[in-house]
């Protein structure tokens, strides 16, 4: 028994030598940036605007891993199955840490599997439409769902995936006017986008670039209402949900951030925690970031950013406990 004791400290004690020992030299290799969409989403333009400043921070290359699939689940696995050594990050949202659980049997991570590293952007959102829906305020929208409802044609809406915040807020809005509406899962905004245009679907709650910017202002898709308090300086034609008679109040935005494992060493965490720091502050980045109509925000500490991602895990899972929101 004594050498049995004797054995298993000595290995403990050589395990935590060597990750104190691999996090004293960490970064030594290749960083990838794991984001869980498609190449061409407002995910994939976050990636790929600081990869290189975030490079520049560690002194290693940085690279971009684009995978979609299961509101995000796909890629959360990849990383939760890799070692919690800090050279995978994770470009996160509530959407695939939080929702995507409460809504995918197959999910089998929690929140707290993952810690927040810092914030990265604050992104408002739009409900998108397809071109030709008749609507073009948040009263007119819900005269218009509840109409095609009757008729047995419920308002269609997109989202990235099963439990994603579009997912929820479109379930939340259907809840609250007690109007059926159907549910289109895709495996990112791109896909989601291009059959919004086709108009295969009919409203899409997302958040946005300078591309949908775009789209919007070619007549290749329309912007009824925006979600934020106070109207938005690149949709300024679109009232907000709040104006509304029927959904005052309905006001949410989404942001993005960096997660590693929970279980990475402290001195890994503190220093990826320097660097996404120098990256939110590098002008060109706030720039990039800002002309896409994101909202940097100011670097957060360690402590912040764990109350952060606390705060934001039980307030979904509050809206999610309201509309009845059941694993499939």
């Amino acid at each position: 028994m004594k050498f049995s004791v004797k054995v298993l400290s000595a290995v403990l004690f050589w395990l935590l030598v060597c990750g104190f020992s691999a996090a004293q030299t960490f970064p030594s290799k290749t960083v990838t940036l794991m984001v869980p969409y498609p190449a061409g989403g407002v995910s994939d333009i976050i990636a790929r605007s600081l990869n290189n400043s975030l490079s520049k921070q560690l002194g290693q290359p940085v690279i971009v891993e684009n995978l979609g699939g299961a509101s995000g689940g796909i890629a959360v696995q990849k990383v939760l199955n890799s070692p919690a050594d800090g050279y995978m990050i994770f470009q996160g949202s509530p959407n695939e840490l939080i929702l995507a659980p409460l809504a995918i049997a197959a999910s089998k991570y929690k929140p707290e599997d993952f810690r927040l590293v810092q914030m990265i952007s604050i992104n408002p959102l739009v409900m998108l439409a397809r071109k030709d829906l008749p609507v073009s305020n948040g009263d007119e929208l819900v005269s218009y769902a509840r109409k095609v409802a009757a008729e047995g044609k419920p308002l269609t809406f997109a989202s990235v995936g099963p439990g994603s915040l579009y997912h929820l807020l479109g379930e939340h809005l259907s809840h609250l006017t007690g109007i059926p509406m159907t549910h289109v899962p895709y495996k990112g905004g791109a896909p989601a986008l291009q059959d919004l245009m086709a108009g295969q679907v009919d409203i899409f709650i997302t958040p946005y670039g300078k591309g949908q910017v775009q789209m919007v202002e070619e007549g290749k898709l329309k912007a009824p209402v925006v979600l934020s308090a106070e109207r938005q300086d690149l949709f300024k034609k679109s009232p907000t949900l709040n104006e509304s008679a029927a959904l005052k109040g309905f006001v949410f935005e989404t942001w993005a951030g960096y997660f590693v494992r929970k279980d990475t060493p402290e001195p890994v965490v503190m220093a990826l925690h320097k660097a996404l720091s120098e990256v939110a502050n590098d002008p060109t980045v706030r720039t990039t970031l800002e002309a896409q109509a994101m909202v940097v925000p100011r670097p957060q500490s360690l402590v912040a950013l764990s109350r952060i991602y606390s705060d934001n895990t039980a307030k979904y899972q509050a809206i999610a406990k309201s509309i009845k929101l059941e694993p499939q």
